[in-house]
C-alpha cells in the first residue's frame, strides 16, 4: 500500500511549489549550457591572442567536461549523503569562483585547472538538479519536467551566447567568463529560497529533524502534514524501482553498464557538436560572426526539440521517442557535414540538429533516475553522467588532434554520426530488460516508457 505522502507527490496534480522548483531546476541547468558554450565561443578568441593549435584547443574544450566527469563520479554521490539541496548550494560557490577566476587567467595551464575546478561544480550540481527535477515530479509528468530541466542547458547556451557573442566582440574572450560568474552569483539566492531538499532522501535517509523538514515542503505544497515518516517499503514501492529489480546484483550491473554506454555515445556526439561547430563552420569557410550564429541556433534549436520532447512525452512512449531522436541525429549529421559550407543550407539545420541532438540528451535524463532507488539515486545518476562526460571529454580531444592531422570538416560530422546510431542498442537493451521485469510491466510510473 502506498504512503499517502507519496501517492499524493507521484499520482496527484502537480502543486504551484512543485512547478516552482521544477522552474528553478531549469534556472540551474543554464549555468551547465552557458559554461561549455563559454568555451566554445570564445574559442576562436582564444586561439587567436594566445596563438593555440588544434590540440591546445581541444585540450582547453575538454578541461571542463573532464571537471564535470570527475563531479559526477565524485561530488555527485555526496548528495546521497549530506542531501540534494546542500550539495547544489555548495557547487554553486564553487562554479561562481571558478569562472571569476578564469577571467583572470594569464596562461593556458591556469585557465585548464580553473575549466576543471568549474566543472567539478557544475558536474556535482546539475546531478541533484536532475533527481530533483524527477522526484518532485508526477509519474505522468516525470519524463517531460526532466526533458524541460535538459531544456535549460540549451536556453541558457543560447541567452548567454547571444551575450556572449556582444560582449566578446567589444570587450574580448575575458568578458564571457566575468558574465558567466556574476550570473551565477545572481541565481543563488533563488536557489537557497527555491530549491528544497528531496523528499525521498528525506524518506530514505532520515536525517535530523527529517519529519519537520517534510511537512514544512508538504505546507508549501499545500498537502496535509503527517504524523511519521512513511515505512522505507512504501517509499521503496512508490519509487521508480523494486527490491526485485534494484537488489538483483546482475541486473545492477547490467542496466549501469547499457546506461554508462548509452550516455558516453550521445555525449561525445552531443558536446563534438556544441563545442565544435562555432569553429568548424569557420573551418569551412564562414566569419567568425556567422560561426557563433550557427552556435546560437544550434541551441535555439535544442530548447524546441526539448519543448517538442516535453509536450510529448507526456503522452507518448519514452522508447519510442528516445529511439526515434537518436536515429534522427545520426541522419542530420550527416546532411549537416555534407552542406557545412553552404550557409543558406547549415543555419536552419544547425536548429533542426539541436533539436534532435538536445531530445536525445533529455531522454536519456528521463530513463536514468528510472533505474535507480532513492537512497541511492543520485550515486547512479551522477556515475552515468559522469561516463558521459568522459565520452564528451574525448570527443574535443579527438577532433583537435583530427583537425592537426588534416581531416575535412564534413568527415568530422560523418565520424560522429556514429556514436547516435550506436546508442540506440543500448537504449533498446534496457527498455527490452525493463518490460521483462513483472514490476515494470505493473508499473504506471514506468508503462509510458
Amino acid at each position: 500500500m502506498k504512503h499517502k505522502l507519496t501517492k499524493a507527490t507521484n499520482e496527484g496534480r502537480m502543486s504551484s511549489f512543485q512547478k516552482m522548483v521544477l522552474v528553478v531546476c531549469v534556472a540551474l541547468s543554464m549555468l551547465d549550457g552557458f559554461d561549455v558554450l563559454a568555451v566554445a565561443f570564445s574559442a576562436s578568441h582564444l586561439a587567436s591572442d594566445w596563438h593555440l593549435n588544434g590540440s591546445q584547443l581541444g585540450a582547453l574544450l575538454s578541461a571542463g567536461l573532464f571537471g564535470m566527469a570527475a563531479g559526477g563520479f565524485i561530488v555527485a554521490p555526496c548528495a546521497d549523503r549530506i542531501g540534494r539541496r546542500p550539495l547544489v548550494l555548495l557547487c554553486l560557490l564553487a562554479i561562481v569562483a571558478g569562472m571569476l577566476a578564469s577571467a583572470c587567467a594569464q596562461t593556458l595551464e591556469q585557465l585548464v585547472a580553473l575549466r576543471v575546478m568549474t566543472g567539478l561544480g557544475i558536474g556535482g550540481m546539475m546531478v541533484s538538479v536532475a533527481v530533483i527535477a524527477s522526484e518532485y515530479a508526477s509519474d505522468k509528468w516525470r519524463s517531460a519536467a526532466i526533458s524541460m530541466q535538459s531544456a535549460g542547458y540549451t536556453l541558457g547556451a543560447t541567452l548567454g551566447g547571444a551575450v556572449s557573442a556582444l560582449l566578446l566582440a567589444r570587450y574580448g574572450w575575458r568578458s564571457a567568463f566575468l558574465f558567466g560568474g556574476i550570473s551565477t552569483a545572481l541565481v543563488i539566492p533563488l536557489a537557497w529560497y527555491g530549491l528544497p531538499e528531496s523528499l525521498d532522501f528525506l524518506i530514505a535517509r532520515r536525517p535530523q529533524r527529517a519529519l519537520d523538514k517534510v511537512n514544512a515542503i508538504l505546507r508549501r505544497m499545500k498537502q496535509d502534514t503527517i504524523d511519521e515518516l512513511p515505512r522505507i517499503e512504501d517509499s521503496r514501492e512508490a519509487s521508480a524501482g523494486s527490491d526485485e529489480l534494484t537488489t538483483a546484483p546482475s541486473l545492477i550491473g547490467l542496466r549501469t553498464l547499457l546506461i554508462w554506454l548509452a550516455f558516453s555515445l550521445v555525449m561525445a556526439g552531443f558536446y563534438f557538436v556544441m563545442s565544435w561547430t562555432p569553429r568548424l563552420l569557420v573551418q569551412a569557410g564562414m566569419s567568425a560572426s556567422q560561426g557563433v550564429t550557427g552556435g546560437v541556433l544550434l541551441n535555439a534549436g535544442g530548447i524546441i526539440g526539448c519543448t517538442l520532447f516535453s509536450l510529448v512525452s507526456g503522452r507518448g512512449k519514452l522508447r519510442t521517442l528516445l529511439t526515434s531522436a537518436l536515429v534522427v541525429s545520426g541522419v542530420l549529421l550527416l546532411m549537416f557535414g555534407a552542406n557545412a559550407s553552404q550557409l543558406q543550407f547549415a543555419m536552419p539545420a544547425a536548429i533542426a540538429l539541436g533539436a534532435a541532438i538536445t531530445a536525445c540528451v533529455g531522454g536519456l535524463y528521463s530513463l536514468t533516475p528510472l533505474l535507480y532507488p532513492p537512497k541511492t539515486r543520485a550515486t547512479g545518476v551522477g556515475w552515468a553522467v559522469g561516463m558521459g562526460r568522459l565520452g564528451a571529454i574525448a570527443a574535443p580531444l579527438l577532433v583537435g588532434m583530427l583537425i592537426d592531422h588534416g581531416w575535412q570538416v564534413h568527415h568530422l560530422y560523418y565520424l560522429f554520426a556514429a556514436p547516435f546510431l550506436l546508442a540506440v542498442i543500448p537504449v533498446a537493451a534496457i527498455f527490452f530488460f525493463m518490460k521483462r521485469q513483472k514490476h515494470w510491466r505493473h508499473s504506471d510510473a514506468v508503462e509510458a516508457v
